[in-house]
């Protein structure tokens, strides 16, 4: 991939990923984060939540999953950074979307470096903010 075919603005790439329950247990398993607020109803309910939401680092690993798959190589990934927004809400019986789009946010010609703005949308609501990815081509 040629840095100077780039424009500030270009699309790289979209794609949805889908949280279940099932989902958030295997996650809890794989990341050790059993917080109840990601399974239970009735606990994330008396902490105030509408029900239970999905783990943010699990939401912010599929968003730069754009990034990846546009340049092919997650080594490339040199730097990502989020800010948790809204949660994802995960129903008991059904899922929850991600619609993630990545855009060329800017372009460094000296570094050799291209920042990848990513877009998480859940339920017609932006579910990460200032979320980008720093790719060394």
């Amino acid at each position: 991939m040629n840095i100077n075919d780039l424009t500030v603005g270009q699309e790289i790439g979209s794609d949805t990923f889908s949280f279940t329950r099932d989902s958030l247990v295997k996650y809890a398993g794989a990341s050790g984060d059993f917080n109840p607020i990601h399974y239970r109803d009735d606990f994330a309910k008396s902490v105030g939540l509408d029900g239970v939401l999905a783990h943010g680092m699990l939401t912010m690993g599929v968003a730069v999953q754009v990034a990846v798959n546009w340049i092919g190589d997650s080594g490339k990934v040199i730097d990502y950074g989020v800010r948790f927004t809204k949660p994802v809400f995960v129903p008991a019986d059904g899922k929850a979307e991600v619609v993630v789009t990545g855009k060329i946010g800017a372009i460094d010609l000296e570094s050799g470096t291209v920042r990848v703005d990513l877009s998480a949308i859940s339920s017609e609501v932006a579910v990460l903010g200032k979320a980008q990815a720093v790719i060394k081509l």
